[in-house]
């Protein structure tokens, strides 16, 4: 974890910008893992065992800064808690459920829907106002989000008849959204304290939901492979990305940071094809072109 902060130190000096690369190459392979995990650790399992590495690896390291930034976060505690079941064990405990559903090219397409939804919630809630490029983009982004959900097919649109991990992953993209919203006001402590006590709020809640499929009789603990799949979703999408993230945004800001999660919609689909042997179809290629036109039409004042 030492050398992890060192490296981010070393690397974040001098280019924030393979510090986000990096992290939106991790974040689109936890769409390739949660793909290889069916059959080695069942989905709850995943969720819990991925924020307990990151908790136990943050408070072994960094507990000092936690313990000092708690004396203002645990003011604050049901808003961490409710950031932490929408942004964390909601958003992923439907991820991973998702990916027994559908593919690994739809799941990194569909999270690239992730700023629209975000950019709606804002407008819509916190009165945010819209240029006209962010209004027309909205509508080439969710076109391109119905692409994806209907297989690019005409009678399913119609029909309504749409694969449910597809609609799953567009209901966790919802749930995530309301948390970034959520941070526009967060306490004003480190990344790192914050990000620790949101994480274990995470492990808290994801008990009940690993209680639930235990009781079911779903739930399947690790084989060897499954472990490992863990170990990388627990270190490296759930930890090291998030820290890169940190790091990045404190040098360039957030807005410029927030720019490059649509590299997710981009390596996702190829890692997915390369790894898994996933076949790309022609209505993939036409959702990706209108999603990340969207995404560009919406922040290109920003930007």
């Amino acid at each position: 974890m030492k050398a992890a902060l060192q490296t981010i130190r070393r690397l974040g000096a001098s280019n924030p910008y393979l510090l986000l690369t990096l992290t939106m190459l991790m974040w689109s392979a936890n769409g390739i893992a949660g793909r290889v995990a069916i059959g080695e650790v069942s989905p709850m399992v995943i969720v819990t065992l991925r924020w307990l590495i990151s908790c136990s690896l943050l408070f072994a390291f960094a507990f000092s800064r936690i313990r000092e930034d708690w004396l203002v976060l645990k003011h604050h505690i049901v808003r961490l808690v409710l950031g932490a079941i929408f942004g964390f064990t909601g958003f992923n405990a439907l991820f991973y459920l998702s990916a027994h559903h559908t593919s690994a090219v739809n799941m990194t397409i569909l999270q690239g829907s992730l700023p629209i939804f975000v950019l709606m919630g804002a407008a819509l809630f916190q009165r945010t106002p819209l240029t006209l490029l962010q209004a027309i983009g909205i509508p080439f982004t969710l076109a391109g989000v119905i692409a994806v959900a209907s297989q690019g097919q005409l009678d399913v649109l119609l029909a309504f008849n749409f694969n449910i991990g597809d609609i799953g992953l567009v209901i966790a993209c919802l749930s995530y959204a309301i948390y970034t919203l959520m941070l526009r006001n967060r306490p004003k402590v480190s990344g790192i304290g914050f990000f620790a006590i949101v994480a274990m709020a995470a492990f808290i809640t994801s008990l009940p939901l690993l209680g639930l499929e235990m009781a079911l009789g779903e739930a399947q603990w690790p084989t060897v492979e499954g472990w490992m799949i863990v170990a990388f979703i627990g270190i490296c999408p759930s930890l090291l990305a998030q820290l890169f993230f940190l790091k990045a945004v404190e040098l360039i800001g957030p807005g410029r940071a927030a720019n490059f999660t649509n590299l997710v919609p981009i390596f996702g689909p190829l890692l997915a094809i390369i790894l898994l042997g996933e076949p790309f179809h022609l209505y993939h290629a036409v959702a990706l072109m209108l999603v990340l036109g969207g995404i560009t039409l919406a922040e290109w004042r920003r930007a």
